[in-house]
């Protein structure tokens, strides 16, 4: 179409040149050709606009788009529902309690603080065994299997333990500690065939997850939010199992806001972002490069003034072996301290379980620097490396509160030792 527009504009042009005209009469003319291929201009750019806006490529992208926005509406939606069915029943047993009071009548006792431990799990829970599947027929448990299978106790065999030991991701520290005490028991008879031997270091797993204190991870509080400061090596996956968190206490009824301090990453605080609004949490964060003890400072100020339950903060992931920006969390710690002086009520750290024992050293230097917590496993159903938590609680005394068993929402669900030792040293068949 612009192609038969600009001949018939120009034809305009010569008109205005013509000698015989007077020169406001040219001047007319000349007036009329601008505003005419001004006109062409204007139509091509049309034209040329509306091809784009049908390029199918385009037009898939924004169905995309716009399905995306509607799942994180519906998601939102939910998530308000949950929340207004919390507050409902908090208001009706207020109500409860209120005519109890009128009446005289004994209310009950009032419950302990902070939930009980089921109230973590979700209805879409799968077991830990799952996970661990790797670790259980591929990793060092594996391969204890085999040596003990219908085998007597002797020299031969104690020597044969002692090189999956050494070799498994335990650590070098718990492998010698486990192999002193199976000799000693075995020099006094205590152990009659290779069945003993595993029962024993199935027992002496769980001595040692005993060890270390109860994690109590997200305690509900009575007088402000919960802060929980998330740290970690980049690529760990902090900022997904901050999602991952962030579902599960939105799911139990928690108001939530996360504070998005990873600041140097690209298109982080996006991500977050996107959680936020996928799991119906709020979310403060700042400009790429700003200073994220700001950020944080923020979020934890707007948590206690907001009436939020639980806020978690995001850091930046930053290598264990940088002294500098290890200390540079230590900055971020007092600044969220001077906003509410009791917290971060915990610090989590997340540790990919595919790392084996560097794993541990990660779990050392940030537990010197910071007053680790507690600490989240992930990736652990992609690897057999799952035994790494003994030797991380056996040297450390760091309890573990959370491990990743796969890619799902519910995925990152709360750590029970029992459980976990039972997975661990599960026969097939068994």
């Amino acid at each position: 179409m612009s192609s038969l527009v600009f001949p018939s504009l120009l034809a305009f042009v010569p008109l205005a040149a013509r000698p015989e005209d007077d020169a406001p009469g040219a001047a007319l003319w000349i007036t009329l050709a601008v505003i005419a291929i001004v006109i062409g201009w204007a139509v091509r750019y049309a034209l040329k606009a509306s091809e784009r806006r049908l390029d199918p490529k385009a037009l898939a992208e924004a169905k995309r788009l716009a399905e995306l926005k509607k799942q994180d509406d519906e998601r939102q939606a939910a998530a308000d529902e949950a929340r207004a069915a919390t507050e409902a029943k908090r208001q009706e047993q207020e109500k409860v309690d209120k005519k109890a009071d009128k009446k005289g009548d004994k209310k009950p006792d009032a419950a302990p603080k902070g939930p009980p431990k089921p109230e973590l799990l979700l209805p879409s829970d799968r077991p830990i065994a799952d996970g661990l599947l790797k670790t259980r027929e591929e990793g060092f448990i594996a391969r204890l299997g085999k040596l003990f299978q219908g085998k007597q106790i002797d020299a031969a065999l104690l020597d044969q333990v002692e090189e999956v030991l050494f070799t498994a991701d335990i650590g070098v520290r718990t492998a010698s500690k486990l192999l002193d005490e199976l000799r000693a028991r075995a020099s006094r008879k205590e152990l009659a065939d290779a069945d003993a031997i595993w029962r024993y270091l199935e027992q002496e797993a769980i001595t040692i997850l005993d060890g270390a204190p109860d994690p109590r991870s997200f305690q509900r509080r009575g007088d402000g939010p919960h802060v929980v400061l998330i740290i970690g090596v980049n690529g760990a996956g902090k900022t997904t199992s901050i999602g991952k968190l962030a579902h599960r206490m939105v799911a139990r009824g928690d108001k939530v806001l996360l504070g998005a301090g990873d600041t140097f990453r690209a298109a982080a605080a996006d991500q977050l972002d996107i959680w936020a609004r996928r799991v119906g949490a709020d979310i403060v964060d700042g400009k790429d490069g700003s200073d994220p003890s700001a950020v944080l400072y923020e979020a934890t100020t707007k948590g206690q003034q907001g009436g939020y339950d639980t806020v978690i903060l995001d850091t930046a992931g930053r290598l264990h072996t940088n002294v500098g920006l290890v200390k540079e969390l230590e900055k971020v710690k007092r600044v969220v301290q001077k906003a509410m002086p009791e917290a971060p009520h915990e610090i989590i750290l997340v540790l990919d379980g595919t790392n084996g024992q560097n794993a541990i050293a990660q779990a050392k230097v940030f537990g010197d620097a910071l007053g680790v917590t507690s600490i989240a496993l992930t990736k652990l159903d992609g690897t057999a490396k799952g035994g790494v938590i003994l030797g991380i609680v056996d040297e450390l005394k760091i309890p573990i509160s959370w491990i990743g068993i796969g890619e799902r929402m519910e995925d990152l669900r709360p750590f029970d030792k029992r459980e976990f030792v039972d997975a661990l040293f599960r026969r097939k068949g068994g």
